[in-house]
């Protein structure tokens, strides 16, 4: 029996995924593993119903779903600067005047981590609604839009053009750089975490897993130019735009400095209503 995989078909992910899906690696770990692909959130649903194993869930969503285990050493983190995760706003408008917030329904750890911010930052509490993610769209239902993955690095990049085509300046506040001004820490927005019968189930041990997660993780690291070259074509990036976002602005190590991140994110989130508890995190191994 395989271990079914939920993953994210974000390009800030591409990394962790490398020996899932390219040669050598690849045929050994399809003998244990089966892929599907998603955004955070059904990750995150596919995890708790059972449709899947293992996921690639936003920390917010590891709070419902607490008896799962983190698999150790890779997330996709920031240390300072994310550019995926963007509040847009009117050029001129104060954060304390934002009223209401159209969310990007694709990921609730980045809905949270805007909620916090209103809250213990900027000292105000505006309305929120999801929304598809159409910045045009959001910014006349709103005073401000949250933008995530993809389409944050597609609006970033489109900022001067859009500036030229209306005449109309934004504001792109990136909030993993708020969080770390505000906290010292660093910013998570998801680990992978696994089912805590799924190793017994499928008869593939817990060493076996971690092994396979952190060296796809090590070889996905050690392979940024072909992933540069390969994401060049999917996305209408600059491959300069694609290699510094994997190498300067996601940070896929678990270390240290990301879980007091993510102990503080839980405090944070409670104290603002976004989440019911603080869960404790629990590792395999």
């Amino acid at each position: 029996m395989k271990l079914r995989i939920a993953a994210i078909s974000f390009l800030n992910p591409a990394p962790l995924m490398w020996n899932f899906e390219h040669p050598p690696a690849q045929q050994d770990l399809s003998t244990r593993y089966k892929l599907s692909w998603s955004t955070p959130s059904v990750c995150a649903a596919k995890l708790a119903s059972g449709d899947a194993h293992i996921g690639l869930v936003p920390i917010a969503a590891y709070a419902a779903q607490p008896s799962m285990l983190v698999i150790p050493g890779c997330t996709i983190a920031s240390r300072e600067h994310v550019r995926s995760i963007l509040l847009i706003t009117r050029e001129n408008r104060d954060m304390r005047d934002v009223r209401s917030v159209a969310l990007d329904t694709s990921s609730r750890t980045s809905a949270t981590y805007t909620r916090i911010l209103f809250h213990h930052l900027w000292k105000t509490n505006p309305s929120f609604h999801p929304h598809t993610p159409d910045l045009e769209a959001m910014l006349d239902a709103a005073d401000a839009a949250l933008l995530i993955g993809d389409p944050a690095l597609l609006a970033l990049e489109d900022s001067e053009t859009r500036y030229h085509r209306t005449g109309e300046r934004l504001r792109y506040i990136d909030l993993a750089e708020e969080w770390h001004k505000f906290t010292g820490t660093n910013w998570v927005s998801a680990f992978w975490t696994i089912r805590p019968e799924a190793s017994a189930e499928t008869g593939i041990s817990p060493a076996r897993i971690i092994h396979d997660f952190q060296s796809s993780r090590d070889a996905g690291m050690a392979h940024i130019e072909d992933l540069v070259h390969e994401w060049s074509t999917r996305m209408p990036l600059p491959a300069d735009t694609i290699r510094t976002y994997l190498t300067e602005n996601i940070w896929y190590m678990l270390d240290e400095p990301c879980i007091e991140g993510i102990q503080l994110f839980y405090r944070y989130a409670v104290e603002c209503g976004a989440l019911p508890s603080a869960p404790k995190l629990g590792f395999l191994g």
